[in-house]
């Protein structure tokens, strides 16, 4: 039996909300991946086809479709619930897929019947480790069209080149001066789900994949992330868009 659409509609309003504490002018970020894709697609000729990658509960994938009515999204991600919550509350943004990225085989999960004409990212794509990234990155190369896109938002530190507390601490500002800080955190909000009898189940899959997952953020530094979309085979490779440490970097095939 499947959520109550009035169960994931009150979860998926939390989660936004507290989702703000942790992507510095979050919304703004949303429209940036989305003026890049839009930008990246225009004048094609079928219906663009969009990967998002880590997809939770449809955030990006419901703005995008919004703006690119005619797009065709693939969300995927390996969190049980946040896919049950997306398919229930944004059933008609995207083709949900429960599938592990960088896992063996995982792009076959995707069953795509065309080359990608973007792939995007949110706040994700930071748990892979190093090799994984770059073999993440060259299966992306590989499923995207020539001119296709990678856009990836996400927390992503300066390097050793950069000054790291200061760029943290001006986004720390920022979002201390939107109030964000104010809504509950990644904590209270699990803690809310554990209450919720409708989502045991769903919380009980996740813990089990959860004792096998991928432990701490690899949290790997934005000149990283350049230099090993470089080795996949992209073109070009940066950041389009910054503020603090949270990021939102291309990369055109």
């Amino acid at each position: 039996m499947g959520l109550s659409l009035a169960t994931a509609e009150r979860w998926v309003e939390r989660w936004e909300l507290q989702q703000q504490r942790y992507a510095v002018d979050r919304e703004e970020r949303f429209t940036v991946i989305a003026d890049v894709v839009e930008h990246a697609t225009a004048g094609c000729a079928a219906r663009p086809l969009v990967v998002d990658l880590g997809c939770g509960p449809g955030s990006l994938a419901a703005r995008l479709v919004r703006r690119l009515p005619d797009a065709e999204i693939v969300a995927v991600d390996r969190d049980p619930l946040l896919l049950e919550l997306g398919r229930t509350h944004h059933p008609d943004a995207a083709r949900y897929v429960d599938a592990e990225i960088g896992a063996p085989g995982w792009t076959w999960a995707l069953d795509l019947d065309r080359p990608l004409d973007a792939a995007v990212s949110t706040t994700a794509l930071h748990y892979l480790d190093r090799d994984t990234l770059l073999a993440t990155y060259r299966q992306l190369a590989v499923l995207l069209r020539p001119g296709g896109v990678l856009v990836n938002g996400d927390h992503l530190p300066p390097g050793e080149a950069g000054p790291a507390r200061i760029t943290a601490h001006v986004g720390r500002c920022r979002a201390d001066r939107q109030r964000v800080f104010a809504q509950e955190d990644w904590d209270s909000w699990w803690a809310g789900v554990g209450d919720d009898p409708e989502l045991t189940d769903l919380l009980a899959e996740r813990r089990r994949r959860a004792a096998s997952g991928t432990g701490r953020p690899a949290e790997l530094p934005l000149p990283t992330h350049v230099e090993l979309l470089r080795q996949a085979g992209f073109a070009q490779a940066g950041p389009v868009w910054q503020y603090g440490d949270s990021c939102v970097v291309v990369a055109v095939r």
